[in-house]
């Protein structure tokens, strides 16, 4: 017989279930997002963990629903721990002990990140082709940007990350400067096929393997700062130029030090994961890499670049395989 997981991610704004089996196929993945925040600029922790309390038994009903199985047919419930938003991390962790409980089946924590990393094994299909330890992936989100040597689903060896901003931070920031909805990425991917890169921001550069995405960010706001000094309408009549100087920089920054880890690690698989892997540039740029060193890519489809319960279930089912059970005393943790 086969065994199902049900997974459920809650740890920002989007409320998702998602059901998994254990050849790792994908048979749901159901998502809500929230429009609420959209006229702050930004995610409100008290009315996202308030619009997780309303979505999650609607989303999880539709997802059981979709993948054409009964909740007593599950073998266990995973669910995303941290890190995110405790309040609503808060309520899918004890939406998945209640249920668990329930049906008498186990639970297994997952973390988010590692989550993206191993999102490459959601299977749409039975033949589809998934990465082989160990690979070099670029974990890159709104809060997170890390290159991780994958050894093993449980084995993950983190090479570099950001010592202050992400680089998903630094994107938003400037579509906030440019006065652009939230959130702010697809609007500057956007923006940035219709441009030309003719502005230079000031990059970091630090040693290793790590990001610096602050100067990046103080160099987008100062630069149009004195350019709204002399023409009060630059912004309005430059926008595409923009955002397609800043996409560049970002882009730029972010696979110097990946090419780096590449060569040194002589890795022949690489993976993108992570909310930002969704950038059209990062996805073209990061696949003539691949050509270049000769490697094996991997990009996830775009529905598993943003948080999704699928990615979560492939965790899941990576630790049930190994009987890596958590306790039902276990909380939620933002960091």
């Amino acid at each position: 017989m086969s065994r199902y997981i049900l997974a459920i991610e809650s740890s920002c704004d989007d409320t998702s279930a998602a059901v998994i089996n254990d050849d790792f196929i994908c048979l749901s993945n159901i998502t809500a997002s929230q429009k609420v925040h959209e006229i702050y600029g930004g995610v409100v922790p008290e009315l996202a963990s308030r619009a997780h309390q309303q979505n999650i038994l609607p989303v999880v009903e539709v997802a059981l629903k979709e993948a054409k199985i009964k909740k007593e047919d599950l073998s266990a419930i995973a669910f995303t721990r941290g890190p995110g938003l405790l309040g609503s991390l808060l309520v899918g962790v004890s939406f998945a002990k209640s249920m668990a409980q329930g049906l008498n089946i186990p639970i297994i924590d997952v973390n988010h990140l590692d989550a993206h990393v191993l999102a490459h094994f959601v299977k749409d299909s039975i033949e589809q082709k998934v990465p082989l330890f160990p690979y070099l992936c670029l974990l890159v989100s709104g809060g997170n940007t890390q290159i991780i040597r994958v050894n093993a689903d449980n084995d993950m060896q983190i090479l570099g990350k950001t010592i202050d901003d992400a680089a998903g931070e630094t994107i938003d920031k400037a579509a906030k400067i440019l006065s652009l909805p939230y959130p702010g990425g697809p609007h500057i991917d956007r923006l940035a096929k219709q441009g030309e890169p003719k502005l230079n921001f000031a990059k970091s550069h630090i040693g290793g393997y790590d990001y610096s995405f602050s100067g990046l960010k103080t160099s987008i706001l100062y630069t149009l700062r004195d350019l709204l000094k002399e023409n009060p309408k630059y912004i309005e009549e430059n926008l595409e130029d923009i955002a397609c100087s800043v996409q560049k920089a970002v882009v730029d920054s972010l696979l110097s030090k990946f090419e780096k880890a590449l060569k040194d690690t002589k890795i022949k698989t690489i993976a993108l994961a992570g909310g930002v892997s969704a950038n059209s540039l990062l996805r073209e740029r990061f696949q003539q890499i691949g050509e270049k060193y000769n490697c094996k890519v991997f990009i996830p489809k775009f529905s598993y670049t943003t948080d999704n319960a699928a990615m979560v279930g492939v965790c899941g089912m990576f630790k049930y395989l190994r009987g890596d059970f958590a306790d039902i005393s276990l909380t939620a943790y933002a960091r």
